[in-house]
């Protein structure tokens, strides 16, 4: 094996590689990381056929662990979408918030549609809804997609079954359940705070109509069946899953031996799987067989990628943990500082740097979350792994530009301008991504083994 001095270059050297292939030549995330992973084996003397090895191990690997779960969740938030229970979910949610609350409702609905759905779907849900709204109370539309992109990236960075944070447990190795709670409950704190923030940005006159908001926003039409399912029926493939999951996770904190029928029920396959066959028995009574084919068949092309990506990155943290580097990044780290608030930071700071660079936050936090379990820092500065965790995931969301699909789909939708782009979208991430990461450092230092 190679000196330490290499490893640490090599891995500096396949992180370039990775990042110049993604933004300068414009390669899939998942090419750039296998080539990567392949630089980084074969300068570390891994060898051509134990690097091919661990890429394919590592991929199987995690997609063992994450794969079926989130093609299931995918499906449940397709079938809810295209059944019109969505729709019905976010009328229900805005009845609940009255007058001015209705924009923090707008945001909670979209922090509830993010669990089983991708950022685009929500924002294409919720855009009708949010231009409605604003005619009616007469504030400026920013404010209403403000707090559209607070909570869907909270909870699409926050609360498995998404990859991020699905893939965070298997690879730290922690309970899922623990994810979900801390997911939950800092996602749900940190939404309110940041719209909270943001509003008072706008009010101090942060937003310049004449020069962000270039256009009319993009009237949506979308066909929903008459029978939609209702609200509460609706929202039933969402929570099954997570409540079936967190009873493991409760009877393991109460008992010593956990039932086989709750270690079955409250494992993630069988909990998403239990979601996805109410989805598809709540959406039957609206929707026709071949039309619920085609939705599923939609979700599953939308699945397709991002399971690659996930794999990708599981097979390049394989291949960082073989080379050995975690135990050097450990001692490192360890010389450093020994202490909770920089091993949180130091994550913090490289999740960030991935997803400034190259845009994509599950690569982001994926591959910052690989390269902290290789480095073993959680158990190096005493700390839950949860902690770690939130770190990388808050910084995978902190800081979204032009080369982020989500920026995108929130300028068009929305007839914004680059910079108003930026104020809504970017501000909007960084703002909850900073008030995450410091629910982060206070639950690190109080609270570092739970």
């Amino acid at each position: 094996m190679v000196s330490t001095p290499l490893l640490i270059t090599n891995l500096i050297i396949a992180v370039a590689v990775i990042l110049v292939a993604i933004i300068v030549f414009r390669w899939s995330p998942v090419v750039a990381l296998i080539c990567g992973s392949i630089y980084m084996g074969l300068a570390s003397g891994l060898g051509l056929v134990e690097t091919v090895g661990q890429i394919t191990e590592g991929f199987g690997d995690l997609m063992a662990a994450v794969g079926l779960s989130i093609g299931f969740g995918v499906i449940i938030g397709q079938l809810i979408y295209d059944s019109g229970g969505a729709r019905s979910i976010a009328l229900k949610m805005i009845d609940i918030f009255p007058g001015q609350l209705v924009f923090y409702g707008i945001g909670l609905t979209a922090f509830l549609f993010s669990i089983p759905v991708f950022f685009d779907v929500t924002f294409v849900i919720l855009i009708p809804l949010a231009l409605a709204l604003v005619k009616e109370i007469g504030k400026p539309l920013p404010y209403a997609v403000g707090a559209m992109v607070i909570g869907a990236a909270a909870a699409h960075t926050l609360v498995p079954p998404t990859p991020n944070p699905l893939a965070a447990a298997d690879i730290l190795g922690f309970d899922l359940g623990i994810m979900i709670i801390a997911g939950l409950l800092f996602g749900i704190l940190a939404v309110f705070l940041s719209i909270k923030i943001l509003f008072y940005f706008f009010d101090l006159g942060f937003w310049n109509e004449e020069k962000d908001q270039i256009k009319e926003p993009l009237e949506t039409t979308e066909e929903y069946p008459q029978n939609a399912p209702g609200a509460i029926v609706a929202v039933i493939p969402i929570i099954t899953p997570i409540l079936l999951i967190l009873s493991g996770t409760a009877c393991q904190a109460f008992t010593e031996q956990v039932p086989g029928i709750i270690q079955f029920l409250s494992h993630k396959v069988t909990a998403m799987l239990v979601g996805a066959i109410m989805a598809y028995v709540i959406a039957g009574r609206c929707m026709k067989g071949k039309v619920m084919t085609q939705s599923v068949q939609k979700a599953m092309g939308s699945a397709g990628l991002v399971l690659l990506i996930t794999g990708a990155g599981g097979s390049f943290g394989a291949v960082i943990e073989s080379t050995e580097i975690g135990t050097t990044l450990a001692s490192g780290i360890s010389s450093f500082s020994n202490s909770a608030l920089w091993a949180i930071l130091i994550t913090y700071g490289i999740a960030l740097i991935f997803r400034v660079s190259q845009g994509s936050g599950t690569v982001a936090s994926i591959t910052t979350m690989n390269i902290m379990a290789g480095a073993s820092l959680a158990t190096t500065v005493g700390l839950h792994p949860v902690w770690i965790a939130l770190a990388a995931l808050s910084g995978g969301m902190s800081i979204g530009h032009i080369n982020d699909s989500g920026f995108w789909v929130t300028v068009e939708l929305s007839g914004f301008s680059v910079t108003g782009g930026l104020k809504i979208y970017t501000c909007g991430e960084f703002i909850i991504s900073i008030i995450v990461l410091t629910l982060a450092v206070l639950g690190g230092t109080f609270l570092p083994a739970l």
